[in-house]
């Protein structure tokens, strides 16, 4: 019982600690009242998040809870004037389907901007990526029981914020949502704007790294970011997360300064990835029987500033024993054999004329090799300007290819 309740303190003034520190109020104490400063909600029941406008419908009671999004139509959700800050969005729709959450595209833009900051898949932007429902809560996010969005992350402007939402289905969708923030007379001059990228490649190049986040230019942070994996079959049910992750900071060449040691190790786990959920890094998808995993890291309490430019890749590797490498080119699989552990590690990129994988001196051993996989992946990142060079959202078609009907 002692055990108990020393966890449950624990486990309260840690969520106190995180409210405090990385919380909507801009890190203000619970108890102290800023100034110059008004709460506001953005819904249907009061879309312009007007002083005394809320709930005027059907006599005040339940007026206008939602709307339906039929397809191209484009709902705008937000349209704030002068400085605020965006503490915590929550939305839910009525059909949760993978190629819905894929096709609904959420936007927002920050202080009068053409281009927008975020502009990605509506599910993929809360955390959880391959258009999949689950049930979970992290730092930044959280879908209580698989039926809903949340996002919690910080999301401050100077002059204007607008977040809109489209259809881009060929289905009418309902929309319930409520975006919750602050006006504010006027920020810091050391806040950042937030932003968001979504990239898919459904099958990538031998050999060639993902990119997570393309390089970005200017003063910011790389938040983090989520990712789903659906691995090709020809590979069968070998190990897919041998690739590493590498961040290129402040006008790095070839080689980057942040390197990590694989990808199931980038998000705190090893020796593979199962199902977990943590504050800051977790797996929330392990599906053997349809080869896809999802999963996220967070740069929360591990921040990656950056003074001039950022850029954020991942390898697309695996590993298997030799043989059975061997039985998946024999199948047709395209791979490269990068590294062999067996009595020694031999580095085959080193040697001078390395071994092919069916020479009969070709190390035995478990062999990582650079693989093909269909890879898509949400960055999170604040910039010191409110837009950035990062391409346009893939169309639709892009979005929803290969995904089934329902999980």
């Amino acid at each position: 019982m002692n055990n108990m309740k020393t966890y449950t303190c624990l486990y309260l003034f840690f969520l106190l600690l995180m409210m405090i520190s990385y919380g909507p109020a801009s890190g203000q104490e619970l108890y102290k009242m800023p100034i110059d400063t008004e709460t506001r909600w953005s819904s249907f029941e009061n879309p312009a998040a007007k002083k005394g406008a809320g709930g005027s419908e059907n006599k005040k009671a339940k007026g206008h809870p939602s709307e339906n999004i039929a397809p191209g139509e484009t709902k705008t959700l937000m349209d704030a004037k002068g400085a605020g800050i965006i503490q915590r969005m929550w939305m839910t729709i009525n059909d949760r389907s993978p190629a819905m959450l894929r096709s609904l595209r959420l936007e927002m833009y920050w202080d009068g901007s053409a281009k927008p900051a975020v502009s990605v898949p509506l599910g993929d932007f809360f955390g959880v990526g391959l258009g999949r429902k689950v049930a979970f809560q992290n730092a930044l996010f959280s879908d209580p029981e698989g039926r809903s969005f949340t996002s919690y992350i910080p999301m401050p402007y100077r002059k204007a914020a607008r977040v809109t939402i489209k259809n881009e289905s060929d289905k009418p969708v309902t929309l319930f949502y409520d975006i919750n923030y602050q006006q504010v007379k006027s920020h810091a001059e050391d806040i950042a704007y937030f932003h968001a990228y979504w990239n898919r490649v459904t099958k990538t190049e031998l050999g060639k790294d993902f990119e997570i986040l393309p390089l970005v230019k200017g003063k910011g942070r790389f938040l983090g970011m989520n990712m789903g994996i659906i691995t090709d079959p020809l590979y069968q049910n070998s190990w897919w997360g041998e690739g590493e992750v590498k961040i290129y900071l402040d006008g790095d060449g070839d080689l980057p300064t942040l390197n990590g040691t694989g990808t199931e190790d980038y998000i705190g786990t090893g020796w593979g990835q199962g199902l977990f959920t943590h504050q800051y890094q977790g797996c929330l998808v392990a599906d053997e029987k349809t080869r896809q995993w999802a999963f996220y890291r967070y740069h929360v309490p591990d921040p990656v500033y950056f003074s001039r430019d950022c850029k954020v890749t991942i390898q697309i590797m695996g590993g298997e024993m030799r043989d059975k490498v061997r039985e998946y080119v024999k199948n047709g699989a395209p791979l490269i054999p990068v590294t062999v552990s067996g009595k020694e590690f031999t580095k085959l990129f080193e040697m001078s004329t390395p071994p092919q994988l069916n020479d009969e001196n070709f190390p035995d051993g478990w062999t990582n090799f650079y693989r093909q996989d269909d890879v898509s992946a949400t960055a999170y990142f604040y910039l010191s300007a409110p837009t950035s060079q990062v391409p346009a959202l893939q169309d639709v078609r892009s979005r929803v290819a290969a995904l089934p009907e329902k999980y």
